[in-house]
């Protein structure tokens, strides 16, 4: 199945969760922090503007970003979690 996202949607495929802490502590599922972090896998055309034209994303596909913890949607496909939102709740792209 292929999720294409509309207009400055993003589709980020989530990264998993911490296991433990860095103090070595395993953590139980329901101690696990949601992730706010991921790999881009799909990327909009971007958002019309008032002149009719599409304005170009920042982002690209497989940017490493950091996004808003409470947005977007959440969705499973085939067993891998990704979340689409917005461009601009990416709250920044980390470079290698």
């Amino acid at each position: 199945m292929k999720l294409v996202p509309l207009d400055d949607r993003i589709v980020i495929k989530q990264s998993e969760a911490e296991e433990k802490t860095s103090g070595g502590i395993i953590l139980p599922d329901t101690a696990k922090e949601k992730p706010q972090r991921g790999k881009i896998v799909a990327v909009g055309p971007g958002k019309m503007n008032d002149k009719g034209k599409r304005s170009e994303m920042s982002v690209k596909k497989g940017d490493e970003v950091i996004y808003a913890k409470y947005l977007g949607n959440e969705v499973e496909i085939t067993g891998d979690k990704y979340v689409i939102l917005h461009e601009s709740d990416i709250l920044g792209v980390i470079e290698k």
